[in-house]
């Protein structure tokens, strides 16, 4: 019988897990060794099937991998010479016939099969080597980067040589078309050091030294070689009948979001000096030439030297480095590792955390220490033990651990040739691996693995012992040029809905694409705050919005190293930042503008209090002294009240500022810029078309702004009215207006100054139909045709809006006019029944018109904030003219004062004003954090218990049970005083109709002497 060289004698080789797989590959391996046609392989065939050995290795192969059994049946004869020669010489006879074939290739078609040919050959070698143990893992990853380096360069080598045959380049070397070409591939990661998994991707940077290529085609030598990476990626991944060679990445470049595929040594040496990070350090530990032009290759890494190999010890590095660290989570002693769905390479214990703790300790020491400089995870550790950095059986056991995991992830990739380092969910298939790795059942691989697990997080975690954790559970990590699974995971955990894009995110500050993170210093600042601004921001009402609005902040910071540290050192500080970009866009959206607020901030005393008006009327001043042109008016006033919405939404944003001290704030902030904004544009308006002789003009305040209740969101309801003599012809100036046309124009220009757009923002923007007619009307009113408009012709809503208003702007005594005609309309006997309907007919034609949007629409929902606001009109408009002293602009106020003239029940006063104050609260909070009208769908759980919070409730349910029986209480009250004198009214006219009908009827039906007259007859009618 034939004796085999490989497989060998001496290990048992694994069970086949699945018997019909067995059967069916040995039934077409008998095939084989029956067809006549091929006489010397059918005889291979079935020796290799009678010797025990080669049985046991064809059952291992048949009964676990699906991939390798296709491959198997594929290449008899190729199994044929490697039983006889062993592993190392076929694979290095087979490595030899790739290169000579694909040298003689004539197009890339040819190309790509004896390369595919030569993968899938030396796949089946590797896999068999590894199954049968004849290779250690060691071997295993350095064949399969060796076959990955050699098909690398034999398509490189094809690819320059092409494109010299076509005459683009002039290579200096054609017959070794990669010598001194100035084009080469630099081997990251595990190829890089010489340790591919066995169904590994390869990372990849290509780059080009200007100087050396000698381009003659009609683009650009950069081009040529983007054109020619494309060939590369398309020659080694792409998919043809014969399968494919390795897939690539070029993620690790630098900065990949923006740079080209290949890149000049010029540019990488500029971005590693300026932006490069301390994870490109880790990773540029394993780079090495892979392809293309080894002297060019080695002069760039040896340029790249300083970078990754740092002399002294640089502190701020460290911390950063630490913090990478600290992002992938490592509890200290005790945590759980997972079996079922783990990941072996990125979750707890995994690979990448025994490569961590080897390049950790590189970075920190290899800059004095070139020993401690190896590319191999393996070689590493034992440097760091004879450095004396790493106990012996500490190496040891992570060596072990590491062997074991490597072993495991190629079993798990040979299944099915799958990318993959997820242990199976799937209780048959976790049974499978576990024949394959040589367990007896799937308990058995779990105590295994949960053993090399815990013993990698045991050191692990103990590597940074003393630093601070800087993540939540579970992974955070944004190094390299690819989504870390676990951390995608952990993000979806903490709420975001997009954690793809969230990840990308945070990779681009890395890169150091804004003038913040230009600087190494602040990138490592934004390292370490990173998981710390996750976490704070996955509690706002918005966390993936809240994420988009700290990276407009940070775009638009001129530097970040002060503001990075300033959080470091104010946690609290990093708190307010994500309430402000999660749950007050409006806010972030100015902070973003003008990131130096946050210094205002730290200001002693900020928290305290709001600014008195009297202090915000000093700064207007102060600061409008410094205006030498009308436009410089407009920017500062703008700068002004957008700086103090601000600081009044953020007390109002934090508690420090109730909903009724807010909006009187926000409404002192609107009274004094119209108070310096008006005048300077009735001068402005005077330069051109002069002044109206003893004219005057005043702005009446009506809505939110006449009732001080403003909240972030409140435009301004105004009415523009002024006063002439008599005998008033015009203006004087050089381009003279008639008197309507002056004021209304005048109008137009202050409407302007209020709502243009300009550098510093918009600074409101106005609603004019509240003006006598509407919309019908003039912009700008006579203070006679206001009078007469009011007491003539409005409607009762107009009064009800009426009692709202509070003139703002204009002369002391027009001022006072205006005033005694509002006070004078409110007052003026009305018909009690005729306003109840008016009152609570508007009430329903608002709910036909203006649903609201939901119970949350605080405004509109029955038994919200209109119902408060017209029960309080009601009553004044009722009694005002018995009591005047009840009218108050202010709805609180207003209640107050009819509760105390004995008009309204003291109880149900002090609950109506509760009750709007509760609401002007939820609407303010509201309002800061949603554009549009609020649904219960957009109320995220952080928004849920911000309000349940700030109304005094213990949870969102408790809230939502209080505002439902606030508001029942609410409409009965409002049916109660206005409803039923309303329905009374109505019963009262209909029978008052119906009686005058009546005596109409009688009339018509008596003659005027009171004699009977006859009916009419259809006699009677015209024909």
């Amino acid at each position: 019988m034939q004796e085999f060289i490989f497989p060998g004698r001496n290990c048992p080789l694994p069970l086949p897990a699945d018997s019909d797989r067995l059967n069916l590959g040995l039934g077409r391996w008998r095939d084989i060794a029956a067809n006549q046609d091929t006489p010397e392989t059918a005889d291979f065939a079935r020796a290799f099937l009678e010797d025990p050995d080669g049985k046991a290795l064809l059952s291992a192969v048949f009964g676990n991998s699906p991939y390798l059994s296709a491959a198997l049946l594929k290449e008899p004869q190729f199994l044929s010479r490697l039983a006889r020669t062993g592993p190392d010489m076929a694979f290095a006879q087979l490595m030899g016939e790739a290169q000579r074939e694909s040298r003689a290739a004539p197009n890339q078609t040819t190309l790509m099969r004896v390369l595919r040919i030569a993968k899938r050959r030396a796949a089946l070698t590797i896999a068999l080597a590894d199954i049968a143990k004849v290779w250690t893992v060691e071997q295993v990853t350095e064949a399969l980067s060796d076959l990955a380096e050699g098909t690398l360069r034999l398509a490189v080598a094809h690819l320059l040589r092409a494109r010299h045959d076509s005459g683009d380049l002039v290579l200096r070397h054609p017959d070794d078309p990669e010598r001194n070409s100035g084009f080469f591939v630099l081997g990251m990661g595990k190829l890089g050091g010489r340790e591919l998994n066995y169904s590994s991707d390869i990372d990849l940077i290509v780059f080009y030294d200007a100087e050396k290529g000698d381009y003659r085609g009609k683009r650009s030598l950069k081009e040529c070689y983007i054109a020619l990476v494309r060939d590369l990626v398309r020659i080694m991944e792409e998919r043809t009948a014969d399968g494919y060679v390795f897939r690539t990445d070029l993620r690790l470049r630098p900065d990949p979001g923006s740079t080209a595929v290949a890149i000049s040594t010029e540019a990488a040496e500029i971005y590693y000096e300026t932006m490069g990070q301390n994870w490109e350090r880790a990773a540029m530990i394993k780079a090495r030439p892979v392809g293309g032009d080894d002297v060019a290759a080695e002069a760039l890494l040896t340029h790249l030297r300083p970078f990754v190999w740092r002399k002294y010890l640089d502190f701020n590095a460290i911390q950063d480095i630490h913090s990478i660290k600290r992002q992938i989570h490592a509890a200290k002693g005790g945590a759980r590792v997972g079996v079922i769905g783990h990941n072996i390479k990125l979750g707890r214990g995994g690979i990448r955390e025994i490569e961590f703790f080897a390049q950790t300790q590189q970075l920190i020491w290899g800059g004095r220490d070139p020993r401690l400089r190896s590319k191999r995870t393996l070689q590493a550790l034992v440097d760091l033990v004879r450095a004396g950095l790493v106990p012996p059986e500490t190496a040891s056991e992570m060596a072990q651990a590491y062997r074991y995991l490597r072993t495991l992830e190629h079993r798990l990739q040979m299944i099915d040739d799958e990318q993959t380092q997820t242990l199976p969910k799937d209780p048959d298939r976790l049974t499978l691996l576990a024949l394959f790795m040589g367990e007896p059942d799937s308990a058995a691989l779990a105590r295994t693995v949960t053993r090399a697990l815990e013993t990698v997080e045991r050191h692990y975690a103990h590597l940074f012992e003393d630093s601070p954790s800087l993540s939540c559970e579970g992974n955070l990590v944004f190094t390299g040029g690819e989504d870390d699974p676990e951390t995608i995971e952990t993000l979806k955990t903490m709420g975001f809905k997009n954690p793809e894009g969230v990840s990308a995110t945070i990779r681009g500050w890395q890169h150091g694409r804004y003038n913040a993170t230009r600087s190494n210093r602040a990138r490592e600042r934004l390292t370490e705050l990173v998981p710390t601004l996750l976490d704070h921001l996955s509690h706002t009402a918005q966390p993936d919005t809240a994420l988009n609005r700290f990276d407009s902040f940070l775009k638009k910071l001129p530097t970040g190293v002060q503001l990075f540290t300033l959080f470091q050192s104010n946690p609290d500080l990093l708190d307010l930042l994500a309430e402000i970009m999660g749950d007050a866009p409006r806010l972030s959206e100015h902070l973003a503008r003008n990131p130096k607020l946050m210094d205002a901030v730290l200001t002693p005393g900020f928290f305290d209090a709001a600014p008195s008006r009297h202090d915000m009327a000093q700064s207007l001043d102060s600061l409008m002294a410094d205006a030498v042109v009308f436009e410089d008016t407009l920017d500062l006033v703008r700068r002004w009240a957008n700086d103090l919405r601000f600081v009044i939404g953020l007390l109002a944003l934090r508690g420090m500022l109730g909903p009724e001290q807010a909006g009187q704030s926000l409404s002192d902030v609107a009274d004094l810029a119209l108070s310096r904004l008006v005048p300077q544009v009735e001068a402005e308006f005077a330069t051109h078309h002069g002044e109206i002789p003893d004219g005057s003009v005043a702005v009446i305040a009506l809505g939110k702004l006449g009732s001080r209740e403003m909240t972030a969101t409140s435009d301004l309801d105004l009415i523009v009215v002024y006063d002439t003599p008599p005998d008033s012809e015009g203006s004087t100036g050089d381009r003279p207006l008639a008197v309507t046309a002056y004021y209304i124009r005048l109008t137009q220009r202050i409407i302007n100054a209020i709502t243009a757009l300009t550098a510093e923002g918009a600074l409101y923007e106005v609603d004019m139909r509240l003006r006598p007619s509407g919309n019908k009307g003039p912009l700008a009113t006579s203070l006679e045709a206001f009078r007469r408009y009011q007491s003539e012709a409005a409607w009762t809503w107009e009064h009800q809006a009426l009692t709202r208003a509070r003139v703002i702007t204009g002369p002391p005594e027009l001022q006072a006019r205006i005033e005694g005609v509002i006070r004078a309309t409110l007052a003026k006997p009305r018909d009690p029944g005729k306003l109840a309907i008016d009152v609570a007919d508007m009430r329903a034609r608002m709910d036909r018109d203006k649903p609201p949007a939901s119970p949350w629409d605080v405004k509109l929902t029955r038994g919200g904030l209109v119902d408060v606001d017209f029960i309080a009109q009601y009553l004044q408009l009722r009694h005002a003219h018995d009591t005047p002293g009840v009218l108050s602009a202010e709805t609180v106020d207003a209640l107050a004062r009819l509760a105390e003239a004995g008009y309204l029940d003291p109880t149900d006063a002090g609950f109506l004003r509760q009750q709007h104050r509760r609401n002007l609260g939820l609407q303010a909070t509201l309002r800061h954090s949603i554009a549009g009208q609020p649904r219960e769908e957009d109320l995220t759980p952080g928004l849920r218990t911000k309000l349940a919070k700030s109304m005094g409730q213990g949870d969102f349910e408790a809230l939502k049970t209080q505002m439902e029986a606030d508001a029942a209480r609410t409409r009965a009250l409002f049916d109660k005083i206005v409803g039923e004198a309303a329905a009374e009214a109505k019963a009262a006219a209909a029978e008052a109709k119906a009686r005058a009908e009546a005596e109409a009827e009688t009339e018509a039906s008596t003659g005027s002497d009171g004699s009977q007259r006859p009916d009419k007859t259809a006699d009677d009618t015209p024909e």
